[in-house]
């Protein structure tokens, strides 16, 4: 396969000053990671710092209802609260070696933003992130936590001012600043060699699972279920899991309110091939290619994109993709508070809709993992003004 590429998907269709420091970056991955000394080190952040390995969790309660294993894997105990994290710290570090003095990164739910606050903050460099000033309004607490980690948050208020937008000023910020920046990417997506390298450091999730089932059930799941949006905590959930064909991968996009016409976040199955972000992808773009608003009730799903690789598992037939409805999403993350008291973010929720929606499906014998990609305290005024203070 074409580096860069995953069948036809990926690329790196940039303006020619973005070249250099991308260029910098894929060297540091094949010069840098395999570096005993920066692994150390990394292994050494993830795990007493960041709080590796994080928890498997078997659903007791929920799998007697539902008529099978139901496992959660619990990257919302992971610090600062979500997968996040895994390549904040990675692509955090590797700047460091690179010589860089300052991360910038984009965020939409704020975790990411968080995450590379709290990881710039450890490593000793400056920080800044760029965030819609919609997704600045929908998460203010998240926006408040990177401020006080000594992050600059800059709003953006341009297009439909969520994370799209945020992540075209990042990266016209990074073209007069990637002498000392290093673009701290949050998702599995934009231009070559971000796909691979955000892949590589969140792997570690379906790196731990596997081991941990095996330990727990002597095995494989039956499947794994995971949220995508620009498609990160997926695509480490399914990583390890790829070549095993016996393990159904299931990714699950934000349908919005689900009425026709209506605003969505499922570009993998509403939307077609174009580019976006420096990749060649899915994306949701109207006849004229011109790119459409996207909408989920979970600020991190709202993205009018997807990361390249997933686009070509759905094409090859290797991952599923589902879609749900906010409504249903809500019902989800409810009945796992009550079920389990677990708060999941509403990204995650649409992980659990599915296998609830879907639950005839697996028999009682049947092993289902989902990656609860995040923690739901960051939504709590969302879910408040959706379902009211009774919920």
């Amino acid at each position: 396969m074409k580096e860069g590429y995953f069948g036809e998907f990926g690329g790196c269709f940039v303006p020619e000053l973005l070249m250099p420091p991308l260029k910098e970056v894929a060297q540091g991955m094949r010069d840098i990671l395999p570096f005993s000394k920066f692994q150390a080190e990394l292994q050494d952040l993830l795990k007493n710092y960041a709080g590796r390995p994080t928890p498997l969790t078997k659903c007791n309660n929920l799998s007697k209802e539902l008529g099978f294993t139901l496992w959660l894997k619990r990257e919302d105990l992971l610090h600062t609260g979500a997968h996040k994290m895994n390549n904040a710290l990675g692509q955090g570090l590797l700047a460091k070696y690179l010589g860089k003095k300052k991360l910038i990164a984009e965020t939409g739910a704020g975790q990411h933003g968080v995450a590379t606050a709290a990881a710039a903050a450890r490593l000793g460099l400056e920080c800044c992130i760029y965030m819609g000033a919609e997704d600045i309004e929908r998460q203010e607490i998240n926006v408040l936590r990177m401020r006080l980690m000594g992050a600059e948050v800059q709003p953006v208020e341009t297009g439909s001012r969520t994370l799209k937008d945020a992540i075209n000023a990042a990266l016209r910020a990074w073209i007069s600043e990637q002498a000392t920046t290093h673009y701290c990417f949050g998702t599995a997506a934009g231009p070559h060699p971000f796909p691979t390298l955000v892949k590589t450091f969140q792997a570690v999730i379906s790196q731990e699972a596997k081991a941990q089932l095996k330990e727990q059930i002597g095995g494989l799941p039956n499947a794994v279920v995971a949220c995508v949006g620009g498609g990160s905590n997926a695509i480490g959930a399914f990583a390890e899991f790829l070549d095993d064909a016996s393990v159904k991968l299931i990714g699950i996009e934000a349908a919005g309110t689900g009425e026709p016409g209506c605003f969505n976040s499922a570009a993998l199955n509403l939307g077609s091939p174009g580019v976006l972000h420096g990749n060649y992808t899915m994306v949701l773009q109207n006849l004229d290619g011109q790119i459409e608003p996207s909408h989920s009730i979970a600020p991190g799903l709202d993205y009018p994109g997807v990361g390249p690789e997933h686009a070509y598992l759905r094409k090859i037939g290797r991952v599923q993709y589902g879609l749900v409805k906010d409504a249903n999403v809500l019902a989800a993350l409810k009945r796992l508070c009550k079920s389990e008291g677990i708060l999941p973010a509403l990204e995650s929720s649409h992980a659990l809709a599915w296998v609830f929606d879907h639950a005839k499906e697996f028999s009682a014998n049947s092993h289902v993992l989902v990656n609860l990609s995040g923690r739901g305290d960051k939504d709590l005024h969302i879910i408040h003004n959706a379902v009211g203070a009774g919920a």
